[in-house]
């Protein structure tokens, strides 16, 4: 049996999925899904791999997604590697290891790819709630990020697949269904759209939730939505990353501070119950001490109740690595102090 060992996002484990799903039938095989959304994510990887192969010097260790997408190199001097898959590629995995290529690492062009794997999954191993991917890729260019250099250019899976996955995933006895995407707001035509589609064809559904939203294409259409329909899940994780407008300016992030707190506000006008988490780095470079306080104000302001808090880490490739950096032990106290208003 397979075994396919998952780091990083939401996208990341429903194509797990997909991985156990299509390989199920295949033995001492490991596949490893790897994250590049910072540095550390990707030593992280690296770490196992080596680790899997101490404890399997038999198996075949197969590694895919993100890091091998944008970093193939590293892993192919990797003695403990057989083969590296792009995140294109990896939808074609079962012909690769049933006739395996004699050079080590295959690795496309991410932009030149329109597709997404269209295999429909019956299940989510070990969890209550099922993801369901809506889109890929992302046509924005955050300072920080990476992830549009590992999973190319905005492309959406039709409605009609959506719908038709979501159902199975019923059918199979999950009730908490979750939309996600690299980039879910971006959904062509709307993603507005998309859920008024799914709960006007699936009244039924018990729990529909979200990834994270980006506050800046939040629109009112769906705010509506929100408090139209009782099966949307009150909870909204916010991709907010900052709560100082020149710090937002500078990750070039679309939304200020402002846009936070009166999305915030807007959906609990409609949904009084709605709670709200949101993602931050801390120690962004150039980040001053009142930068960080307009951070740490700002989830008191919009009311923000679960933070997923990260002292920022340098990602070679992108705009930020370049700019001039924080000490690592102030980006971990400031993270330490954003951490402890959760707990109070």
């Amino acid at each position: 049996m397979v075994e396919v060992v998952t780091f990083g996002c939401r996208i990341n484990s429903f194509e797990s999925e997909i991985l156990k799903e299509k390989l199920k039938d295949v033995d001492g095989l490991i596949v490893v899904n790897t994250c590049a959304v910072t540095a550390e994510a990707e030593r992280q990887c690296r770490q196992t791999i080596r680790k899997l192969r101490k404890e399997n010097p038999d198996a075949k260790i197969v590694v895919t997604g993100c890091a091998a997408q944008v970093n193939a190199a590293k892993f192919a001097q990797m003695e403990e590697v057989d083969l590296i898959l792009g995140n294109k590629e990896k939808s074609l995995i079962e012909k690769y290891i049933k006739n395996p290529p004699q050079q080590k690492d295959i690795v496309g062009n991410i932009f030149d790819y329109d597709g997404f794997d269209p295999y429909i999954i019956t299940g989510f191993e070990g969890r209550e709630r099922a993801y369901v991917q809506i889109q890929q890729g992302c046509n924005h260019r955050c300072a920080y990020c990476i992830v549009p250099f590992a999973r190319g250019k905005n492309r959406c899976v039709p409605e009609e697949d959506i719908i038709k996955q979501i159902r199975t995933l019923l059918e199979q006895g999950f009730e908490q269904i979750c939309l996600t995407g690299v980039d879910a707001c971006s959904y062509k035509p709307s993603l507005s759209g998309l859920v008024a589609r799914i709960l006007a064809q699936i009244p039924d559904l018990p729990s529909l939730q979200f990834g994270s939203l980006d506050p800046a294409a939040v629109d009112d259409e769906f705010v509506a939505l929100i408090g139209r329909y009782p099966n949307i899940y009150p909870h909204f994780h916010l991709s907010v990353q900052s709560g100082d407008d020149d710090v937002l300016r500078l990750m070039r992030r679309r939304h200020n501070r402002a846009d936070v707190i009166n999305l915030c506000n807007k959906i609990r006008s409609v949904r009084p119950e709605a709670t709200f988490g949101a993602d931050f780095i801390c120690g962004f470079p150039t980040e001053t001490q009142e930068a960080f306080q307009n951070t740490c104000r700002l989830v008191d302001e919009a009311g923000i109740d679960k933070l997923h808090v990260f002292p920022y880490s340098e990602r070679p490739g992108t705009p930020a690595a370049a700019l001039p950096q924080i000490q690592m032990e102030e980006r971990r106290r400031r993270a330490k102090i954003l951490r402890q208003m959760r707990k109070e």
